[in-house]
């Protein structure tokens, strides 16, 4: 189902946020680990985690930019949470774009022995160019998606062993976009660029829906680990820097016009990230979390849980079809194309087993 046709969806803009930054409880002892802490929704949830008492490693590619965000992070709460204690806070090197560099950032955090109660999947890319990650794969599902699954996975055991804890996954409403994620089409080395790879919302969307997947197929990974919470979230259209309007270079009265307008437009609808923030904060710290059992379950803004796409849905109950309900086909003549490798190759063993 579409959220834009779900009646959860409208509801949310109708009546009260689902969760306020009042209502976080204290962290104390919490270990917490934020992809892409130092700007946006990253930032603001590693305020309000280290603010609540919360250790928050700053997972970040940039060293430089992380020191810079701890500096804010420091000052933020001095200013605005008066009764805070001294945040705790550390720069943990993250490149999502390189698989092996997201495995040794989870064994750098392994290596010092902490807990880890709270992973926050937050980094995210959206509207650059065509390029090819350092493992050969489209930028945007190598960073959005699979830096993630490789970093989450390095560090699951721990938090199944610092339990109860909880793993949140940032998506985005875009994941209702994509038709499906067949990895043939996904741009990698040595593929010829086909418009399906050039197109920035196209791309975006694939890398969405496999957030979407990766927290439901993670949720049942972990069904038996009684105390950890995988989600899934949108935030909404928040005022970030991905979502800010690109101005038009051309210096004409329309141009000019038109970068107003879209200006105006951003200012009217875009929440401030404070507000934006709150559905993933409240997955990773609400009580109510653990008191109803959440997981493997999809949220929009504010704290609001939404019917996942049907695609998405596929994954929550069992196969309509087996292979031995596959009648026998004995005269029947098949032809399947390409049918050498993957796919094709175990329809035609399918076919040739049940005699056509």
């Amino acid at each position: 189902m579409n959220p834009y046709t779900q009646l959860a969806y409208w509801k949310s803009f109708f009546h009260g946020d689902g969760y306020s930054h009042d209502q976080i409880p204290d962290l104390t002892g919490k270990v917490a680990i934020v992809t892409g802490a130092n700007s946006g929704l990253g930032y603001a949830t590693t305020v309000a985690l280290a603010a609540h008492g919360a250790q928050v490693f700053l997972a970040c590619r940039n060293q430089y930019r992380a020191q810079e965000a701890i500096n804010r992070v420091k000052e933020e709460i001095k200013s605005k949470h008066l009764k805070a204690s001294s945040p705790q806070l550390e720069f943990l090197e993250l490149d999502l774009g390189d698989m092996n560099k997201a495995q040794q950032a989870a064994q750098e955090f392994l290596k010092k022995g902490l807990p880890l109660h709270i992973l926050v999947n937050n980094s995210g890319i959206i509207g650059g160019p065509l390029e090819l990650s350092a493992d050969g794969i489209e930028s945007e599902f190598a960073v959005n998606h699979m830096g993630h699954f490789v970093f989450t996975l390095a560090l699951l055991d721990r938090i199944k062993e610092s339990q109860p804890s909880r793993i949140v996954i940032m998506s985005s409403i875009f994941h209702e976009k994509a038709a499906g994620i067949n990895y043939d089409t996904i741009l990698k080395t040595g593929d010829t660029p086909q418009p399906h790879h050039q197109s920035v919302y196209d791309r975006y969307a694939r890398s969405k829906l496999a957030n979407v997947l990766f927290a439901r197929a993670l949720a049942r990974r972990v069904i038996n680990e009684r105390r950890l919470y995988v989600n899934a979230c949108h935030p909404g259209y928040v005022s970030t820097r991905s979502t800010q309007p690109v101005p038009r270079e051309e210096a004409n009265t329309f141009s000019k016009f038109m970068n107003g307008l879209e200006e105006w437009f951003h200012r009217l609808v875009a929440w401030p990230v404070q507000r934006g923030v709150l559905t993933q904060l409240y997955l990773a710290t609400s009580p109510e979390i653990e008191n109803r059992e959440i997981r493997g379950q999809y949220f929009g803004p504010i704290a609001n849980e939404l019917e996942p796409s049907a695609f998405w849905k596929s994954f929550c109950h069992g196969d309509y079809y087996f292979h031995d309900q596959i009648p026998d086909l004995a005269g029947r003549v098949a032809v399947v194309t390409d049918a050498n490798s993957r796919l094709r190759y175990a329809t035609t063993i399918a076919f040739i087993a049940h005699e056509a």
